[in-house]
């Protein structure tokens, strides 16, 4: 069965994802993978066109080069200009660039997500399918038994949100699981194998570290004296609660 299946069974019209890539062997193989499990795909292969075509209708989600042929910076300016237009459309950065200024760069831009192009197809459908279900989750009534809550974090599993102090912490589909996996057994330590089967994903040592150091930041940025995630040395982290 699909892994699309069970959202498309609640909607008549298959979700729109706009891709905007400057390598036509590239996006066409994104585009073919992605209709393949009943999205319907438009490409973009730079800013300009994208942006036109985003005037007249925005797509279900977006996803989106860093380098945009000789606009080295135009998936990074058109990921801004998305965000201001629509602060709720997912946007989803697909770059070979993966130096952990462009990811922060990326993330502070507002995108929900940021893949390095040597993800596998598989993956890449499941962070997507994962974003589409935040969307419909968001438009859903809230429900109790979703919530879970350690002293000043609240955690929305339904809706994929995450609270600090009453403020709301934007964390990508990624970091949302990671925390959710610490938090879940305050005072057990997780290593880095268990962070990414809570969250799906398949990272070296170095980007599990990157995407701890970014949670707290995330966290640090509302509340400056945030030490709710502990390092335990040579085994992983913990959620202090």
């Amino acid at each position: 069965m699909s892994i699309v299946n069970a959202q498309r069974r609640q909607q008549q019209m298959p979700h729109h994802i706009a891709i905007v890539e400057d390598e036509p062997a590239i996006a066409a193989n994104y585009r073919d993978a992605l209709q393949r499990q009943g999205f319907r795909v438009s490409l973009f292969s730079d800013r300009d066109s994208a942006n036109t075509a985003f005037a007249r209708q925005l797509p279900d989600l977006a996803i989106i080069d860093v380098g945009l042929g000789d606009d080295i910076e135009g998936g990074f300016e058109l990921c801004r200009e998305l965000r201001s237009r629509c602060p709720e459309l997912p946007i989803v950065f697909l770059t070979a660039r993966d130096s952990e200024l462009d990811i922060i760069s990326g993330l502070r831009l507002g995108a929900d997500d940021y893949l390095t192009k040597d993800i596998s197809q598989a993956h890449m459908l499941a962070r997507i399918v994962a974003l589409f279900r935040r969307v419909q989750a968001l438009r859903s009534p809230e429900q109790e038994e979703h919530l879970i809550e350690r002293g000043n974090l609240q955690l929305n599993l339904e809706r994929m949100t995450t609270h600090w102090c009453q403020q709301a912490v934007d964390l990508t589909v990624t970091e949302f699981w990671i925390v959710y996996a610490l938090a879940r057994h305050p005072g057990h330590v997780k290593n880095r194998q268990q962070l990414m089967d809570s969250a799906n994903v398949v990272l070296d040592d170095n980007s599990i570290t990157s995407h701890i150091k970014r949670i707290r930041r995330k966290f640090q940025h509302i509340d400056p004296g945030f030490t709710a995630i502990e390092t335990a040395y040579g085994a992983g982290y913990r959620w202090k609660g």
